[in-house]
């Protein structure tokens, strides 16, 4: 049975990200004189993920802290990294941003082409001028009040053990005097079956948007008192989790 439930899960899901991308595809080519930030295709992403959600009985997913989102204003966004299926649960937030992403990901059929149609960043690592250039692009997007979104550990952590954050992210708040809104992903490392496609036990996922840092008073020498501030708001609120279970 589980095994029959996993395929209705994984072609269903297939099926609703081709859709995506045919959206994404279309209201691109519609709207392209008109929606240069792309929040139109961006918007898509948010029915997607309800979907999704829906679609799956072995995902149980809460959000928490949305008051604490400013709509008016633009974010540093800074996430902890545990899964793929981070993509899925950050878009309940329904939030505006671009997202900084792994070049592997963009190469991905259809979910990786709908990043691509919607100008996320694109990022290669070990390659210096890359790194450069998400910066850059990063920059831009924050002066167009459009909010940008990290995994400042760089890759995924394997359980709520967090890594160390880079200090890319945290350079470039402080240099663009942007907020940062910290948001802790509390266990979608069990969203997604490692080493088989049977999805067999129930993963109870959620999404904690914590209180804005503000970066005034913080001066370029002064990165790594940042991140260490947001890094430690994020470690505590997966404690706090660990203590409730």
């Amino acid at each position: 049975m589980k095994a029959i439930i996993s395929v209705f899960i994984w072609v269903g899901s297939g099926l609703l990200t081709v859709l995506l991308f045919l959206v994404v595809f279309i209201l691109t080519i519609l709207l392209f004189p008109f929606d240069k930030k792309k929040k139109v295709t961006h918007a898509q992403c948010f029915w997607w993920s309800d979907l999704l959600i829906a679609l799956n009985p072995y995902w149980k997913m809460k959000i928490s802290g949305l008051e604490h989102i400013d709509r008016k204003k633009t974010y540093v966004i800074i996430a902890n990294h545990q899964s793929m299926a981070d993509i899925v649960v950050l878009y309940q937030t329904r939030m505006q941003f671009k997202w900084v992403a792994k070049a592997s990901l963009f190469k991905v059929p259809f979910i990786g082409w709908c990043l691509s149609l919607i100008k996320h960043i694109k990022l290669t690592r070990g390659d210096f001028s890359s790194i450069k250039e998400i910066y850059h692009q990063a920059s831009g997007w924050l002066q167009k009040e459009m909010s940008v979104l990290f995994f400042p550990e760089g890759t995924r952590s394997s359980s709520n053990q967090m890594g160390e954050f880079q200090n890319g992210a945290f350079k470039l708040a402080i240099k663009e005097k942007k907020p940062i809104l910290p948001i802790c992903v509390i266990g979608t490392h069990a969203a997604i079956p490692k080493g088989s496609w049977v999805f067999r036990t129930v993963a109870a996922a959620e999404v904690v948007v914590l209180e804005p840092v503000a970066t005034e008073g913080y001066g370029p020498g002064d990165f790594a008192r940042l991140r260490d501030t947001v890094q430690s708001k994020i470690q505590e609120a997966l404690l706090n989790h660990e203590k409730k279970i």
